[in-house]
């Protein structure tokens, strides 16, 4: 049995497609109350992140957990997480993590969390992913009013990668050994720009759809009310000043998986749907 946190989101629901497809019984951690959709056969156990105490249950019989980063109180998790004889943690991360820059908001959680799964004694993964193609679905309030989407760093391509393919190197690194120690960097077959991304949901969608660049000033307006100040800096020092590299088209979804990554017009043609 696998436990799978975040089993409902992005990230989580590719690692439970996964698993399933690998054969693996799975555990998805869910919060206490809600109403899970979860694939058949994915047993929900209720439990929060944010209250280490609340995963002894869940814990009970697993063999391996899928991790996010960035939870109060993660040294705890795992030291349950080891109490209960979990063989080996998988650590969603981030493409910041390598930057070692702690003053940076959005590396800090994630360095900090590969720093606490490190010191824990339990065998471990790093998955350092850049962004995700589902990150497009942040569009859809734009296209309710019509068919312009305006959004930051319009210059920058971004090797963007499907869920499904984070799922699927999880998945390998959760049921055997083999990747224990290791941190792999993930990424999408292709970097495409903003607006290229746009012209292939434009396509399955069967909408007219374009692409507007925001300038630096107003981008920084308009993110700063939506999240905290030191996130927006952490974004605008990734992909205006080029921290982190997401450009880059990584081997690795092929190397672990033995299939090439799926592409951002798969994506597109599936969730078509939703930008119609």
């Amino acid at each position: 049995m696998i436990l799978v946190t975040g089993a409902t989101g992005n990230a989580g629901g590719g690692v439970v497609n996964g698993l399933l497809e690998l054969g693996s019984g799975v555990r998805g951690l869910v919060r206490p109350g809600s109403d899970a959709d979860l694939p058949d056969g994915v047993e929900a156990a209720p439990g929060d992140l944010n209250d280490p105490e609340s995963l002894r249950g869940p814990l009970e019989g697993v063999s391996a957990v899928f991790l996010l980063s960035g939870y109060e109180g993660i040294e705890r998790s795992l030291e349950l997480t080891r109490e209960a004889g979990v063989q080996r943690v998988v650590l969603l991360s981030s493409s910041a993590a390598p930057t070692g820059d702690l003053s940076n908001a959005v590396a800090r959680y994630h360095i900090l969390s590969e720093r606490a799964v490190r010191e824990s004694g339990l065998p471990w993964a790093f998955l350092q992913p850049n962004s995700f193609m589902s990150n497009a679905l942040r569009w859809l309030p734009q296209l309710e009013e019509g068919d312009v989407i305006h959004g930051p760093f319009g210059d920058v391509p971004i090797s963007t990668i499907h869920p499904d393919d984070v799922g699927a190197v999880a998945a390998r690194a959760l049921t055997t050994s083999d990747y224990e120690g290791k941190t792999y960097r993930l990424s999408g077959p292709e970097a495409l720009r903003p607006g290229e991304q746009v012209a292939i949901l434009a396509k399955y969608a069967g909408r007219d759809l374009s692409f507007e660049a925001q300038g630096n000033e107003e981008a920084r307006a308009e993110m700063e009310g939506q999240m905290p100040k030191e996130y927006v800096d952490a974004f605008f020092d990734f992909f205006v000043d080029g921290a982190v590299d997401e450009t880059t088209v990584h081997p690795t979804v092929e190397e672990v998986t033995g299939r090439e990554p799926r592409s951002f017009e798969e994506w597109a043609e599936a969730n078509a749907d939703a930008f119609r």
